[in-house]
């Protein structure tokens, strides 16, 4: 499955879907963001059937983000069955997103 683009209008439909939905809090200028992406395709490569990798520009919907009471990006939340369940900031490795990830995987 491919990384979607999810947007203050569809975000309540994408992370109530059934399943684990990590939602990718980004913005074009910020250096860690573009650090994480690559490190999303892995996780997407690997993962692809048990989790959806959504991507929000913060800069393009500012409403679901202020709603969060996100400060800084990357942030990245996971989201089970349309419930939050953990939340991480910053770059983090493939292994250390895959541990994240994992325990919440059904």
């Amino acid at each position: 499955m491919a990384l979607i683009k999810v947007e203050d209008q569809n975000f309540k439909e994408t992370i109530a879907q059934e399943g684990v939905v990590l939602v990718d809090f980004w913005a074009p200028w910020c250096g860690p963001c573009k650090m994480i992406a690559p490190v999303l395709e892995q996780m997407n490569e690997q993962l692809g059937e048990k989790l959806t990798i959504a991507k929000m520009n913060v800069d393009d919907n500012p409403e679901t983000p202020g709603a969060f009471g996100i400060m800084s990006i990357p942030t990245l939340k996971l989201f089970k069955n349309g419930e939050e369940v953990s939340t991480t900031v910053g770059f983090k490795p493939l292994q250390d997103m895959l541990a994240w990830v994992q325990p919440h995987l059904s």
